[in-house]
């Protein structure tokens, strides 16, 4: 391909942009970690699981379904119908975020306490709820972009966004340093707030200055046509979004019960919520920051996938497996290295915290898999069986989970990274074999038809 192709182009901007706001993000979980302390941290990170979900039920599905059907619109030549759809998805994800806020407010107590298992929870799940209606815009307004091809408005957003949720949490924590005021972690949340209307309203910003969306709402949009896109829209989403939230409370399952298996296990309340905190907020992000460049490589593997299966060139579609899955390993590998033979530096060096040292260690036989495991998803989605993703990631999660309640419960934290090795390798093994079993597949179905 050449190198002014769309894809290539957006898929740069993206990889920059990717590398940029994880790099960003990784100084900045050292920074909380020094800032707020471990137990403070595992806080912060038990109510991600109530976030995911509540982004998987307001927005997820409708921004995929969104920049699918706006792609359709163009290749057809209907542009005001494209546009139409922006509105359509904006109102149905402004709807469904402002009554799942409403929830999160007046449930919050129940959620914190049953559910995340720690009423501390309760003042930030208040706070987090003010965070969808601006993140439904953001995502609603990415998706538009997406299916324009345009990858400037959603990359130029993102790195405001987590510019703004950086600098604001830095800002507040120095204004409290110097007036005396009391600091917690409900200072990274607000920064997730600010960082959100930030992105939001940037967003629209850019957007209304493109051709044709000089208004936000058009005279001309009808209600009969905004009924249409709004079946059409809920119809293609409501399978993803469902999808979208069982793996995300699998996810939330898990998360929330690593403290309390480790509670079984003998840890008191603060060593649990601390040991969960260096874990998630320390040493998992250590491990996946390389991972940015395997998901830029997956970005484009998805489109050349669907692109050559679409042609029935099965050689084509090995080489690139191939190509991309060797390239993943060899990272994998190196990585595996370096933070085998470093980790315990790192530690100590970013974290201050030998116990994170430990894990990302122990993590690292976790890399080859975990970076090749992106690839293998994006090239089933590209094989358009989203279904068997699906079920992969279900059944790896099952194994993790079952890891958390008993494993970990018997054995500590390293029952559970174990079960955390043995689901990437799960993931990896079913991957190969069901892609090698689909190619076979294809080779007689072209057989057959000559």
């Amino acid at each position: 391909m050449e190198l002014h192709n769309p894809l290539i182009k957006g898929t740069f901007i993206l990889t920059v942009t990717g590398l940029l706001t994880r790099f960003m993000g990784f100084f900045y979980r050292i920074f909380l970690s020094h800032t707020f302390g471990a137990v403070q941290v595992g806080l912060y990170q038990l109510i991600f699981p109530i976030y995911a979900l509540g982004y998987s039920a307001t927005c997820a599905g409708i921004q995929t379904i969104l920049s699918r059907s706006v792609a359709s619109r163009l290749v057809q030549g209907r542009k005001k119908e494209a546009r139409q759809l922006l509105y359509t998805g904006l109102l149905i994800t402004l709807s469904v975020s402002c009554c799942f806020t409403i929830f999160l407010q007046k449930f919050a107590p129940f959620l914190a306490g049953s559910v995340l298992g720690d009423r501390r929870c309760e003042p930030l799940l208040v706070l987090l709820s003010y965070v969808f209606p601006f993140s439904a815009i953001h995502s609603c307004i990415t998706g538009y972009c997406l299916g324009l091809k345009d990858t400037k408005i959603p990359s130029s957003s993102q790195l405001l966004e987590q510019t703004v949720r950086i600098f604001s949490v830095l800002v507040i924590c120095q204004f409290l340093n110097h007036t005396e005021g009391s600091s917690g972690i409900w200072i990274a949340v607000l920064g997730l707030i600010f960082g959100e209307i930030a992105s939001a309203l940037y967003s629209l910003k850019c957007v209304r200055n493109k051709p044709g969306l000089h208004f936000l709402i058009p005279s001309s949009l009808s209600l009969q046509q905004m009924f249409f896109d709004a079946k059409e829209l809920i119809k293609l989403s409501l399978p993803l979004t469902g999808n979208r939230i069982l793996l995300n409370i699998l996810q939330s399952i898990e998360a929330v019960s690593i403290p309390a298996s480790l509670l079984i296990y003998g840890l008191s309340t603060s060593d649990a919520l601390s040991t969960y905190g260096v874990l998630t907020g320390m040493a998992l992000p250590c491990i996946l920051f390389p991972s940015a460049l395997t998901n830029s490589a997956s970005t484009m593997l998805l489109p050349a996938i669907t692109e050559a299966q679409t042609q029935k060139n099965v050689q084509r579609i090995k080489k690139m497996i191939r190509s991309s899955l060797c390239g993943c390993i060899f990272l994998g590998t190196g990585c595996l290295a370096g933070f085998f033979l470093l980790g315990p530096a790192l530690g100590r060096l970013l974290f201050h915290s030998s116990l994170a040292g430990e894990f990302i260690r122990t993590l690292s036989w976790m890399c080859p898999f975990l970076y090749a495991n992106s690839a293998l998803i994006s090239i089933i989605h590209g094989l358009g069986k989203t279904g068997i993703s699906f079920l992969l990631n279900t059944l790896s999660l099952f194994i993790r989970i079952i890891g958390v309640l008993y494993f970990t419960a018997y054995w500590g934290i390293p029952g559970y990274l174990h079960c955390l090795l043995a689901s990437q390798i799960f993931l990896f093994v079913t991957g190969i074999l069901y892609i090698s079993y689909h190619l076979r597949q294809m080779l007689l179905s072209s057989h057959y038809s000559t």
